[in-house]
């Protein structure tokens, strides 16, 4: 079972809340989101990603694809087989730094609210996929973020391109 981390715009345009999203890139997205429970989906242990999926989704799961997501991850949690909850370790007062994110040069500038994602993925171990589907920033720092290890799959390519 191979592992994945998803950020929250996957989920944001699977229900249809992305103007810029068209019915392919949807339609992707759902994909992704109902694939993702065959596989081992990464978390944090402090409840970030948590805390930011309840932010722009639904908890009850409805009613759409992308709430459906966050319901099962939810119920799933602790079930070891579906989702893992990995240690990271901030190293600001703001977490929104982490010991586990790359000392690279070329990734000062990426985005604070997605160094979650990427030090759960490179704390895991397990060379996860990060799914992205509307964040250029993913985009715009690909190479750096492949060179260290950091492996993004782009749900909707013509999103990444102005």
């Amino acid at each position: 079972m191979s592992g994945v981390v998803v950020d929250t715009n996957v989920a944001v345009v699977a229900n249809g809340h992305h103007e810029a999203a068209g019915p392919e890139c949807v339609r992707a997205c759902i994909a992704a989101l109902i694939e993702t429970r065959q596989q081992l989906v990464l978390v944090d242990d402090g409840f970030r990603i948590f805390t930011e999926y309840r932010r722009l989704l639904r908890h009850s799961g409805q009613p759409g694809v992308g709430d459906a997501f966050f319901k099962w991850l939810w119920d799933n949690q602790g079930n070891p087989e579906r989702c893992l909850q990995i240690a990271i370790t901030p190293v600001d007062r703001n977490e929104s730094d982490f010991a586990e994110f790359p000392t690279d040069a070329e990734l000062a500038k990426f985005d604070a609210a997605d160094r979650k994602f990427v030090a759960v993925a490179l704390a895991s171990g397990l060379s996860p996929t990060v799914l992205n589907a509307s964040d250029t920033g993913w985009w715009i720092f690909r190479g750096p973020l492949d060179r260290n290890g950091v492996f993004i799959k782009f749900l909707c390519p013509d999103l990444m391109h102005p």
